[in-house]
């Protein structure tokens, strides 16, 4: 079977970096990540295309070729998304559907053949093996999380990462806070779910074979969210991996409370982090409180963002 995996277009966003790319002669900020890993979990003897809209033109050969379109994203590219639907419906291809935006507004997207949601660790051996089978469903949903240890490494073989400004990579899953705008801990709940540290490491040294040596970033919503096992695990062994290798500086995401942490700090920039997107959303106790940001709550956050971007 060939399998046509399809990114939709981001929208002129912060996250789009539309008028900077240019400049360091890329395409587009960081692959797409979900995609790459549905790729790894499909069956071998799939043959597979992947064709990021930031990145190529979705041609008329592509989906001529493909047996099948499956297609991810977020709800910014909602947009994108429906109008690379109505192609692969007109050119007669079942369209499978998953990632946050499909999650989140399934009702939204009628053409839709398939929906596999969730997380695919767990919903995308179900439909392939109505697949094989000739039913497949139209929705497949998990009643709970899936542990990451069985993830496997994304297909990097499908993209031209010289394209893109970074490489990205995965470690956990889920956050431990509940702040009332944020929809991760309905998509990934409140534990952190944690790659062990040898798959992280693989993972890294796939990239850095590939001949890649510019950014790399954690992806995760919040790489802190288990501190005592990123100090005792995978931080060493981030450090270890790193004594001989040149560039793929790391960047992540993290809360605030970073900052109360001066080892982990240390450790981190041992690692070779040296960036940090934090998100503060007001200095206003009453404001974070209301919506429930208690981990930003009675600290002075600008010498926080002082400490960490020292």
């Amino acid at each position: 079977m060939n399998v046509l995996l399809i990114y939709p277009k981001f929208p002129d966003t912060f996250w789009s970096f539309t008028y900077a790319l240019p400049f360091i002669g890329k395409k587009a900020a960081f692959p797409p990540l979900g995609l790459l890993t549905v790729a790894a979990l499909l069956p071998d003897a799939f043959q597979k295309r992947l064709v990021d809209v930031n990145v190529d033109r979705l041609t008329d050969d592509d989906l001529s070729w493909a047996d099948m379109a499956f297609i991810g994203g977020m709800t910014v590219q909602r947009d994108s998304a429906k109008q690379i639907i109505a192609r692969c419906k007109q050119s007669g291809l079942k369209v499978v559907a998953g990632g946050p935006l499909f999650t989140s507004e399934p009702d939204a997207f009628e053409e839709v053949d398939h929906f596999v949601l969730d997380e695919a660790e767990l919903t995308l051996p179900s439909f392939l093996e109505d697949l094989r089978n000739g039913h497949p469903k139209k929705i497949y949903r998990a009643s709970g999380f899936c542990e990451l240890h069985n993830t496997p490494i994304p297909s990097w073989g499908l993209i031209r990462m010289k394209e893109y400004a970074s490489m990205s990579i995965q470690f956990s899953r889920g956050c431990p806070y509940n702040c009332e705008f944020c929809n991760v801990t309905t998509l990934f709940g409140h534990r952190s779910r944690l790659k062990t540290p040898q798959q992280i490491i693989s993972e890294l040294d796939r990239i850095y074979a590939s001949g890649w040596r510019s950014s790399i970033f954690f992806v995760d919503d919040n790489f802190i969210g288990n501190k005592v096992y990123l100090k005792k695990h995978l931080l060493p062994a981030l450090i270890e991996w790193r004594k001989d290798k040149k560039g793929c500086v790391f960047l992540t995401e993290a809360s605030i409370n970073l900052a109360d942490d001066p080892e982990l700090l240390d450790m981190m920039v041992t690692a070779g982090f040296d960036s940090v997107f934090i998100g503060i959303e007001s200095p206003d106790e009453v404001s974070l409180t209301e919506c429930h940001k208690t981990q930003n709550k009675n600290r002075d956050l600008l010498e926080s963002v002082a400490i960490i971007n020292r």
